[in-house]
């Protein structure tokens, strides 16, 4: 998805290498994993955007297969963003205070100008373009200059800044602005997704930064645990995946503070659970966050000492998240672009693919070609560790 992967000689601890070394693995395969979530989010909404009526998080109306892999997406911004957090702690385990927020403040910027440059020209093949999002890559890099200060705090001061603000940016909902209020681009950045116009393009902030800034701080928070042996950061890492979704099933169940109501679908279980778990992403609520950074917190517990096929896999794919997540918007997009020059527009004004099922298959055969190129990337990153830009991706 992005460059979360902060240079590997991040892990210092007062443990082995070969133990460093394993949790480093660990948090590249959960990084991994996501992203191979994230392909097939893309899919769809590259090539399937046909199927969707509206809000593909439409609990009564949206088909319960795109639904659910939609629901399974929604893993992938928490799990990378606090991450991102993690992975800064380790660097600054090796590096000064002033080192790390240098190289954090250089990064962030590097994926906001990557977001409205070659990102949005993956996403629109429009150039100049007429309307720029400010997506995921946008609101990591933001995350990071934020946290350059904080970190210059003590850390149960990070701590507590990020559970005031995921717990508590719910609060600021009733909080709105007019167009022509001077505050409205501002808080549509930091809080109220909106649009705006500027030097006469569109500006959509489809990812205010506020409570994203809360989950780097809160990744940051627990790096210690990552210097304590394996098994005790096992059982933590459990508690608190566990105490997060059951603490979501709690606050949802009563209807109260932290995300939109929900209510029960009569005559209709599945689609009572779909309402019970449609929740707010843009920008995330607690209770988007609390079941999301949970499960994270549950894979990392599990991918701990894994070694197989399969997580060497996802680790060598999560050690160069920008170099895929580049590699597969272009690729999706120039089949896009292919698929409208061969069958036009199939689907009113754009081409979808004709079934779920093709969707699916679609993605099955990104995943080899995607991964090679990928792991070659990974690899040059590790032997040219002299070319300190490769870094970057």
């Amino acid at each position: 998805m992005t460059s979360l992967a902060l240079p590997r000689d991040a892990m210092r601890t007062t443990t082995p290498p070969m133990a460093a070394a394993a949790r480093l693995a660990s948090i590249d395969a959960v990084r991994g994993l996501v992203m191979v979530i994230m392909l097939l989010d893309h899919v769809r909404d590259t090539l399937g955007t046909h199927w969707v009526v509206g809000d593909p998080m439409d609990a009564r109306l949206v088909a319960p297969t795109l639904f659910f892999g939609r629901t399974l997406a929604s893993l992938c911004a928490p799990t990378f963003i606090a991450l991102t957090g993690l992975s800064a702690w380790l660097y600054g385990q090796t590096h000064s205070r002033a080192e790390t927020s240098r190289f954090l403040l250089t990064r962030g910027l590097f994926l906001m100008l990557l977001e409205v440059t070659l990102v949005g020209l993956a996403w629109s093949a429009q150039f100049p373009p007429q309307t720029l999002w400010l997506q995921v890559i946008w609101a990591i890099g933001v995350c990071m200059i934020a946290l350059a200060g904080l970190i210059h705090l003590p850390r149960w001061g990070v701590a507590a800044i990020g559970v005031a603000i995921v717990a508590g940016h719910n609060l600021l909902d009733p909080i709105t602005f007019s167009p022509d209020s001077p505050w409205f681009k501002p808080w549509a950045l930091i809080h109220k997704r909106s649009a705006f116009e500027w030097m006469g393009i569109t500006i959509k902030t489809t990812y205010p930064v506020l409570p994203w800034i809360g989950v780097i701080a809160l990744g940051y928070a627990i790096g210690p645990w990552f210097t304590r042996p394996a098994e005790e950061r096992r059982r933590r890492l459990t508690m608190l995946g566990l105490g997060l979704i059951l603490g979501f099933v709690l606050l949802r169940t009563v209807n109260g503070y932290g995300d939109a109501h929900w209510a029960p679908v009569p005559g209709d279980g599945l689609r009572s659970v779909m309402s019970f778990v449609a929740l707010t992403k843009y920008p995330p609520s607690l209770l988007f966050l609390m079941p999301t950074l949970g499960v994270a917190a549950l894979l990392l517990a599990l991918f701990e000492g894994r070694s197989g096929s399969v997580s060497r896999k996802l680790a060598v794919m999560g050690g160069a998240p920008m170099a895929f997540y580049l590699l597969h918007l272009y690729v999706l997009r120039a089949l896009y672009l292919g698929a409208v020059a061969i069958w036009g527009t199939n689907q009113g004004q754009v081409f979808g693919l004709p079934s779920v099922g093709a969707m699916w298959l679609v993605y099955l055969l990104l995943l080899v070609p995607l991964y090679y190129p990928t792991k070659w990337f990974a690899e040059l990153k590790r032997r040219r560790r002299d070319l300190r830009w490769l870094s970057y991706f």
